[in-house]
């Protein structure tokens, strides 16, 4: 693929994204229209499993040190958690020195790792472990430190390949071109188009029409508003996936489209009335297109002038665009909250790839579902994270939470990521649902045993949280996290993200149905690579379900059938044998209609379901 003005216009740092002003896009694969076509860039790899090891923000925050983290490592082993597929040691903020060298380098902080990176990545490795470490796309880190990769793409990957990382966790705190959580609030202005009044288009022989925005214009997609009153339609964009009470699934952008009858074929001018800002849902970049999105010719794609107030309208500068005689549609909108997003984790890949074409590094998209990466992330990364964190309570006295009114629960982030299974796959990557919070505080063994059996039927990658250095080979934390039966859904070959197939509050569509409300209980169902079936059964609510609950075989083929391997087989076989993945339990079941009488608060039951035929032997 040809690198054309994508980032730096200077050619000896093609690649590197400027500090100064997002990215002169010209390649159409990099843009909206792009996004539904299923390919990738930059070669990423496809089919990997979700990745499994262990994170240190939640059991020390900033406090990690190169002792602890060789602790880690050694307890990992020691745990035989290494050989059941826990093999990412992976650092996340507070490890390097908090301003690059001389040269503009990453460096490690000398009090906490005195050894350096290079020399704990041996470590790591000498354990048959994998290195990973943590980055951001803006200009900070999170907790502050100012080493964050934007304009040092190609230095920072060259750092990591030297210091033979094996993952990478890329965070989206301070990024330059969107309103992210520690940047700027006025960065709005990149992430809205302005408001809008009207267009005027103009023409030869004195063609001239001027469509009013809210009389004339149609909205497509969700979010941008008509205000009558004071006639503009404002908040084009892409809605902010960050927090919870947002939908994942549908469009989750805005356009302001007009309908307009040209006299002949040829160059027209496109005059825009507007008013700009740098606020929630008012900016000042713009795009502007003629025709349907998988067929747009664009020519716009900037800042527009400041204007004195959100409230002073003023004409744009005209644009010259090309109209056919007949009708043509024309777009104005603001992709850039997801292009631009797109353009800097894909100049890490890029940089990656430039180090080394064969490299096996994971990229763990993490800007938190801000920019609904669930459409675009697919084609550069091999998971992203869905949701800011799971839990704001991290280090010595950390403690995390079964439900919230925010992100920082296992229901919170649970509910998200059980309507995004068609997001999912091997040819594309993982919904990621954050670390588990295993062993926090507040989090009890059946909240555990749940919280387990959900991120793996999902998918999710699994990245331990805890201080394993409190774990017992046995113990019922060990038990839960070291449950093989239950992580081989997780790794199971297929790669299919179980689907909801029941919830009991909702009347129809319980695959693609966002909901907040934790007073039900779900079925989740999820095919497997020996054409098995896993089903979990779990009551959302911290109070016992005294109710029983069951699923046909006609239920279970009719939402993923298509997915899996043999559904024929599956739904008429002559019996089935279930197996509890918890308690090991064998049962036989002829009806076809698997059941659980009643469940506690927070508890779950997960089965695997083998179809048996007359002279079938038991499928492990």
């Amino acid at each position: 693929m040809a690198k054309v003005n994508v980032f730096s216009q200077d050619p000896a740092n093609a690649w590197v994204t400027s500090r100064e002003k997002p990215a002169v896009i010209t390649d159409s694969e990099y843009m909206f229209p792009a996004f539904s076509n299923g390919e990738v860039l930059l070669n990423k790899k496809h089919g990997r499993l979700p990745a499994m090891g262990w994170n240190s923000w939640n059991p020390f925050g900033s406090a990690n040190t190169e002792a602890l983290t060789k602790a880690i490592a050694d307890a990992i082993v020691d745990l035989d958690l290494d050989d059941i597929g826990y093999k990412y040691v992976v650092l996340d903020d507070g490890c390097y020195k908090s301003t690059r060298d001389s040269e503009g380098r990453l460096s490690n902080s000398a009090i906490k790792f005195p050894s350096g990176f290079k020399t704990l990545g041996e470590y790591i490795h000498d354990k048959g472990l994998k290195f990973g470490m943590y980055n951001d796309i803006g200009t900070n880190l999170c907790a502050g430190d100012a080493v964050g990769t934007a304009g040092y793409e190609d230095v920072d990957t060259r750092t990591y390949k030297e210091w033979g990382v094996d993952f990478l966790k890329i965070d989206n705190c301070y990024y330059l071109w969107d309103n992210a959580t520690y940047s700027n609030r006025s960065n709005a202005q990149y992430v809205y188009a302005p408001r809008i009044r009207a267009i005027t288009i103009s023409g030869n022989d004195g063609f001239t029409q001027t469509f009013n925005a809210v009389s004339h214009g149609v909205l497509t997609g969700s979010g941008a508003v008509k205000n009558s009153s004071e006639d503009y339609v404002n908040y084009i964009g892409t809605k902010d996936g960050t927090n919870v009470g947002q939908t994942p699934v549908g469009e989750l952008w805005s356009e302001l489209r007009f309908n307009v009858t040209a006299p002949a074929d040829g160059e027209y001018s496109l005059v825009i009335n507007y008013a700009s800002g740098a606020e929630n849902g008012t900016g000042r970049w713009l795009q502007a297109a003629v025709g349907e999105v998988d067929s747009e010719t664009r020519y716009y794609d900037d800042f527009l002038h400041t204007t004195s107030s959100t409230s002073t309208f003023i004409d744009s500068d005209a644009i010259t665009i090309r109209l056919n005689a007949g009708k043509n549609i024309i777009r104005l909108m603001n992709h850039r909250r997801q292009e631009n997003t797109l353009q800097s984790y894909a100049a890490l890949l890029n940089g990656l790839n430039k180090c080394d074409p064969d490299h096996d590094i994971v990229l763990s998209i993490c800007e938190w579902g801000k920019t609904q990466p669930q459409n675009w992330g697919y084609k550069i990364g091999n998971s992203w994270r869905i949701l800011n964190d799971i839990t704001f309570s991290v280090g010595a006295n950390g403690s995390a939470a079964w439900e919230s009114n925010n992100t920082a629960s296992i229901a919170s982030q649970y509910n998200k990521a059980v309507v995004m299974d068609e997001f999912a796959g091997l040819d594309k990557g993982w919904n990621d649902a954050d670390m588990l919070v295993i062993g926090m505080s507040g989090i009890t063994n059946t909240m555990s045993k749940s919280h387990m059996s959900m991120w793996c039927i999902l998918n999710s990658p699994l990245m331990l949280g805890l201080d394993l250095r409190t774990v017992q080979k046995g113990d019922d934390i060990w038990n839960i996290i070291a449950n093989e039966d239950v992580i081989a859904l997780n790794q199971d070959k297929l790669g299919v993200q179980a689907k909801r197939i029941y919830s009991s509050i909702l009347t129809s569509a319980p695959d693609t149905t966002y909901t907040e409300n934790n007073n039900r209980v779900d079925i989740l169902a999820k095919p497997l690579a020996n054409g098995d079936v896993a089903l979990t059964f779990v009551n959302m609510s911290q109070s016992a379900d005294l109710n029983s609950y069951s699923v046909r075989v006609d239920d279970i083929v009719s939402f993923i059938g298509a997915k899996m391997i043999n559904s024929d087989e599956f739904k008429n076989a002559a019996g089935y044998i279930v197996k509890d993945l918890w308690t090991k339990e064998i049962s036989f079941n002829t009806d076809g209609i698997f059941a659980v009488g009643s469940l506690g608060g927070c508890d779950s039951v997960t089965v695997r379901i083998s179809p048996m035929n007359d002279n079938d032997n038991i499928k492990k």
